[in-house]
């Protein structure tokens, strides 16, 4: 293979994983913020509203930057990454919020990357090394064994939507990683919200708060960050992650997702936060670096 394509490749491995970055960061804050949402909002009025109020931002990008419309075959595609990512996950997650803290249900994403790479593996012929895998599993067993041990605040329902929500997300995230390498990162969840947007607004008129004043700025906050930042602008980075650097490889950067998630749960919504994180985060960071050389 010739030096300069080697090269290219990696720079476009490099510049997937720093995009892929940003948009764990971005993704971090969604838990928390769902926590703070559903203070004031139902869950399913907020599954409905973030994803009205996202599906308005793509299309007027969409709009502006005057995108071509999808193939008629790209229409199931974008449904199954409006079902993961639109839908599934938020529903899920703000259901599984109203029985066990956000620092909770904050590590159950450790399982996220497991469940990217294996619906990438299945979606999108995406083939990391067998090594990948062992690094991939210990990442995950570190986190779950976290999970066990971060016993309070735990609920069987909580824990079982978070399990659903963690599979819809990773189908979600796998297909449109693949839709993405050839629609556009950004352009593939603008049109999966749209798509899903006509049901979603019937969905937010049937759950219209019922009083209005009651709802605090915190809720408000909530429903801010989840529409814009977690339901749009995240996935502009964290698509375009995915496509150039490579499903599983990138998908493994979620791994730090929960302590990130945690970080933010004690310092803006006081929760409390165990010591023991620290070192559980540094086996994770050791689990994506050796995760990433063999992706």
């Amino acid at each position: 293979m010739p030096e300069h394509h080697t090269n290219n490749l990696r720079g476009r491995r490099w510049v997937g994983w720093g995009h892929g970055l940003l948009g764990v960061i971005i993704f971090s804050g969604s838990l928390p913020a769902t926590r703070a949402a559903v203070s004031g909002f139902t869950p399913l009025f907020l599954t409905a509203s973030r994803a009205v109020i996202a599906a308005g931002l793509g299309a007027a990008l969409l709009a502006l930057l005057r995108q071509r419309r999808p193939a008629r075959g790209d229409l199931g595609p974008l449904a199954v990454v409006a079902l993961g990512v639109v839908v599934g996950f938020p529903l899920l997650t703000a259901l599984a919020l109203r029985h066990v803290t956000s620092a909770r249900s904050i590590v159950f994403i450790g399982l996220l990357p497991l469940a990217t790479a294996l619906f990438g593996l299945l979606r999108a012929d995406d083939r990391p090394k067998p090594a990948f895998w062992l690094f991939s599993g210990a990442g995950s067993l570190l986190v779950a064994g976290f999970a066990l041990a971060h016993g309070d605040g735990g609920d069987l329902t909580g824990d079982g939507l978070m399990l659903g929500a963690v599979m819809l997300c990773g189908l979600g995230y796998a297909e449109g990683a693949r839709l993405s390498r050839r629609l556009g990162g950004w352009q593939v969840i603008s049109w999966a919200l749209l798509l899903a947007a006509p049901a979603m607004a019937a969905l937010a008129l049937a759950t219209w708060p019922e009083i209005w004043p009651g709802i605090g700025l915190r809720a408000w906050a909530g429903l801010g960050y989840v529409s814009v930042f977690s339901m749009l602008i995240g996935f502009v980075f964290w698509y375009r992650g995915l496509a150039l650097g490579g499903i599983a490889g990138v998908g493994q950067l979620q791994l730090l997702q929960p302590f990130l998630g945690l970080a933010l749960a004690g310092l803006l919504l006081g929760e409390p936060i165990e010591g023991t994180m620290v070192a559980v985060a540094a086996g994770v960071v050791l689990c994506v670096v050796a995760a990433k050389r063999f992706a």
